[in-house]
């Protein structure tokens, strides 16, 4: 359900694990534990049963957009945190390209210039073409975005360790 939400996250820069289904609600929550990660969701069982372990925040469920924003008052999230370094697919940061990989970018991207990265684990290839600039936009604009209206619909169900402001992307990781 937060699938999308996580690839965002990576593409911000963000050290993100997505949970595969059928994970028992436990395990997801001694993972998050044991990895120190704050569990996102829109499940108000699952926020409940992981809050007694690891903190979580319980999501609103109206598309991609208001979840972004609301990710972002609830933890002050930083969507242009460190955008385009981690593969969206497998969570690796990504690295420079060496140049013989230029061939398989397409010759109109080519011509753009901008560096090439890839990722060491699925050898994933990113390189700056239009889809980049169009979700360097959506990026801008959820860091700009002011507050929804409505904030009734957020939980905040606990923050770990008290960190405030900045302190909360030091090291950011989220499940």
């Amino acid at each position: 359900m937060l699938r999308g939400l996580g690839r965002w996250l990576r593409a911000a820069g963000y050290d993100t694990v997505i949970a595969s289904g059928g994970l028992p609600d436990r395990a997801l929550a001694a993972r998050c534990a044991e990895e120190d990660r704050v569990l996102l969701t829109k499940d108000r069982h699952l926020a409940a049963t992981v809050a007694r372990t690891a903190p979580v925040v319980l999501l609103p469920g109206d598309g991609i957009d208001e979840t972004a924003r609301a990710l972002r008052i609830a933890l002050d999230v930083d969507w242009q945190y460190a955008p385009f370094t981690r593969c969206i697919v497998d969570n690796r940061p990504l690295e420079a390209a060496p140049s013989n990989l230029e061939a398989r970018v397409p010759e109109r991207s080519r011509s753009a210039g901008g560096s090439l990265r890839v990722c060491p684990k699925c050898g994933r290839l990113y390189w700056p073409g239009g889809h980049v600039r169009r979700m360097q936009q959506r990026l801008a604009a959820w860091q700009q975005e002011a507050a929804p209206p409505d904030l009734t619909k957020l939980v905040w169900v606990r923050l770990a360790s008290g960190a405030t402001g900045s302190q909360r992307h030091e090291g950011a990781r989220w499940s």
